[in-house]
């Protein structure tokens, strides 16, 4: 089981309030999903795959110690998991997901040219983020 993609622009949900990309807000002392995602993200562009930043998010919320990180991330994902496609930075905070050639990610944020150009370049498969409501 897998969550990464192959040359696909998953853009902001149709009911995404943000109009440019928004730096989640911190909020209490552990930081939320939304946050993790996009600092390892935006961070790092082009430089994790989708399944990199999901099992890293659950590693860091969950508080587990990486003593065996393959066959802990083998075992993540053996069970069904949710691609980037129902993360909250396209739900939420207006930023749209790149997936390169080797599968690995950046942020763009909605309204500006890069966005622009990725959402509508004919080569690379248009996704959109899931909505927030039915």
């Amino acid at each position: 089981m897998t969550t990464n993609y192959r040359n696909v622009f998953i853009g902001v949900a149709p009911d995404c309030p943000a109009t440019s990309g928004e730096k989640p807000p911190t909020k209490n002392d552990k930081p939320t999903i939304a946050e993790l995602q996009y600092r390892m993200i935006a961070d790092a562009p082009y430089t994790l795959t989708s399944d990199d930043v999901l099992y890293a998010v659950h590693v860091e919320r969950s508080g587990l110690e990486q003593t065996r990180p393959t066959t802990d991330r083998v075992s993540f994902f053996a069970a069904d998991r949710a691609c980037l496609r129902a993360s909250p930075l396209g739900k939420r905070y207006g930023w749209g997901i790149h997936h390169d050639e080797n599968e690995r990610v950046a942020l763009l944020a909605v309204g500006t040219a890069e966005y622009d150009a990725l959402s509508s370049d004919p080569h690379i498969t248009q996704k959109s983020a899931m909505r927030s409501r039915r």
